[in-house]
């Protein structure tokens, strides 16, 4: 079974963009096709939606299979209409959309199994606040309209401190090229930031696992 992804198009939240432009850069996803939406929309379910609609539509101009790269149960909440979901608006889109089955970026890096073997390792089995290079990188965005008051809210709960799930070495060089911001982060956060270095072996499994369901249609 092929596991080319030339043909089939790659929609994603911006925030997995620096791994997944990785797996692009080595050959592994061998697509002209890769498009993205804002980083941080899980805040803006409305916009997400918007956003998301738009690409797969840009994407079904150039070809009709698109693997979307999105969380299922974290990514989209909806207030307004609670049974609306992530698998409503992708099963919306047509037969040759389908959806990595994960439930937010974190999860596509580490699974849940995994994750709770790191926080046992790093942080003492205590509560984590977990992130990809892109909650780094895209912090304003990810964050976007959160306060000193909101942060101190939701981050100092997390005894363990904030573990990012890094495949692609990027926090090696964003502590050594930028620590101060770093520094600034942390303090901001409320709870030291530790990176776990890995690989992209569970995100390039769950892309292959959806390649081959578009294969079989």
């Amino acid at each position: 079974m092929s596991e080319s992804f030339k043909g089939i198009a790659i929609v994603a939240c911006g925030t997995l963009s620096p791994e997944l432009k990785r797996l692009q850069e080595e050959g592994f996803l061998d697509t002209e096709y890769l498009y993205f939406t804002k980083p941080g929309l899980h805040q803006n379910v409305h916009e997400l939606e918007k956003q998301l609609r738009n690409q797969v539509a840009k994407a079904k101009e150039k070809t009709n299979k698109v693997i979307v790269v999105y969380g299922g149960k974290f990514c989209y909440v909806n207030a307004d209409e609670p049974t609306k979901t992530m698998q409503n608006i992708i099963e919306s889109l047509g037969g040759s959309v389908k959806r990595i089955q994960a439930t937010h970026c974190m999860d596509m890096i580490a699974g849940e199994e995994e994750r709770a073997q790191i926080a046992d390792e790093l942080a003492g089995g205590e509560l984590v606040w977990w992130m990809t290079p892109g909650w780094v990188k895209f912090r304003h965005q990810v964050f976007d309209g959160w306060d000193q008051a909101l942060a101190n809210e939701n981050f100092p709960r997390h005894s363990g401190g904030a573990i990012v799930l890094d495949g692609i070495g990027f926090m090696d060089e964003y502590m050594t090229e930028k620590p101060e911001e770093f520094l600034e982060y942390c303090d901001w956060m409320g709870i030291p930031m530790q990176s776990n270095p890995g690989n992209l072996d569970r995100l390039k499994s769950l892309l292959l696992e959806q390649r081959q369901l578009l294969d079989g249609e």
